[in-house]
């Protein structure tokens, strides 16, 4: 993509659709790439040679390994020019994949799926910001909202379809396949996806002073809240089903995947006029859904109607939560600021799952809910108590680095005024 061919789309104020929609599709990568051995266990065990938790633990390393990578492998990259990084993430994805479709060797998958999550946290760490330099800050919660419906697609249908694949085809080819996909992904990316400059040294702000801006602990506080109260349910939806008398999980996951889809198109339309009165309405939607669960479960149209909704509300959510994370941190230190996003994201999945079991041994599936309840309210509280910088009702519109579009421009920085920060 040329230096005026994307200055035309930033000052037209219309979304560069194939370079969102490759980044999209990263997105679909990795988490097929992360959840895709889950829905493989007895297949995947047996070839290994190996007990079902064991192919179990796959999933786990690639959590693990993202939580670790993603703060210093971020801090590490970024001078170096954004697009080359994205690409040697996505060809990192490739090798992985490619090992586990031909290994017979556990200890070798094992060590593919630790890259794959390395992989996984630098990618993580910069589809959000790449989104936001791309158009300008007036479209940035739509753009971002296209970029993670990959995620959402993923989970709704690409794992579904993946394991359809695997059972047809063998579970080698489907890692294949997504192999494949991510080779692909890097050629469209350097067609269609613009490069932008690493930061040079001296214009780097410390990673602890990002942190400390205005605005970003509450944004990954309300991370941490909304993804331990989400997990809680989700990791153990089906004794809760089965609790209620509803023994088809798979039908709940189905309503749940279709409505996060809705979900995220509702918050492509209103994110960016509305994202502080949509984020608490979501947020609201959650709590609510959580009492109507705790109090009638038992009726069977009310748990399926309250499923829908919690999908509603969280298909939209984290993208809301990350564009105020980029309106916090502006633009030029959004890697750093969802490096720490991704590392508290994964914190709220691994507490939300402890949690959650813990509630189920001690107090039993009924309670699931009721625990589930008391992070969300949280979550609900900060978002209504932080509205200077964190959730303003009136968003910040600095303007984005998709100004600067070839890599050999360096990146101008001034101080803000308001908000006591640079910006570029």
């Amino acid at each position: 993509m040329t230096v005026s061919s994307t200055s035309s789309q930033v000052n037209s104020g219309s979304l560069p659709w194939s370079g969102l929609l490759a980044l999209s599709c990263a997105a679909f990568t990795a988490v097929m790439t992360e959840l895709l051995p889950a829905g493989l266990l007895p297949a995947m065990a047996h070839p290994l040679g190996v007990a079902e938790s064991r192919i179990g633990f796959l999933v786990t390393a690639y959590a693990a390994a993202s939580v670790l990578a993603a703060v210093p492998v971020t801090a590490a990259l970024r001078g170096l020019p954004r697009r080359p990084v994205l690409c040697g993430a996505l060809l990192g994805f490739a090798v992985s994949d490619a090992l586990v479709a031909v290994s017979s060797s556990y200890p070798l998958t094992f060590a593919a799926r630790l890259l794959a999550g390395a992989m996984g946290g630098t990618l993580w760490a910069m589809l959000v910001g790449y989104a936001a330099r791309m158009v300008p800050a007036e479209r940035r919660g739509r753009a971002i909202a296209v970029v993670l419906a990959g995620i959402t697609l993923a989970l709704s249908l690409g794992v579904p379809a993946g394991t359809a694949l695997a059972g047809a085809v063998g579970w080698r080819a489907a890692f294949a396949t997504l192999a494949a996909l991510a080779v692909l992904l890097v050629g469209w990316i350097r067609l269609r996806v613009p490069g932008f400059p690493g930061e040079p040294a001296h214009a780097r702000v410390p990673l602890a002073l990002v942190a400390r801006r205005p605005g970003i602990r509450p944004v990954l506080s309300v991370t941490l809240f909304l993804l331990l109260g989400h997990q809680v349910m989700y990791t153990y939806v089906a004794p809760f089903a089965a609790q209620a008398g509803y023994g088809r999980t798979g039908v709940l996951l189905a309503v749940f995947g279709t409505a996060t889809v809705a979900g995220i198109g509702v918050t492509g339309v209103l994110i960016d006029r509305h994202l502080r009165s949509t984020l608490l309405a979501a947020l609201a939607l959650f709590a609510g859904v959580l009492f109507a669960l705790g109090l009638g479960a038992r009726a069977h149209p009310l748990l399926l109607g309250a499923v829908a909704l919690w999908g509603v509300a969280f298909g939209g959510a984290p993208t809301l939560v990350q564009t105020a994370l980029v309106d916090a941190s502006g633009p030029a230190e959004a890697d750093v600021a969802t490096s720490l996003q991704t590392t508290v994201y994964n914190a709220g999945i691994a507490a939300g799952s402890l949690t959650g079991g813990v509630a189920l041994d001690v107090l039993g599936a009924g309670a699931l809910p009721w625990t589930a309840l008391g992070p969300a309210t949280l979550a609900l509280a900060t978002v209504a108590a932080s509205h200077r910088y964190a959730f303003p009702a009136l968003r910040h519109t600095d303007a984005p680095e998709a100004n600067t579009t070839a890599e050999t421009v360096p990146e101008a920085r001034v101080r803000d005024p308001h908000r006591g920060n640079l910006r570029p």
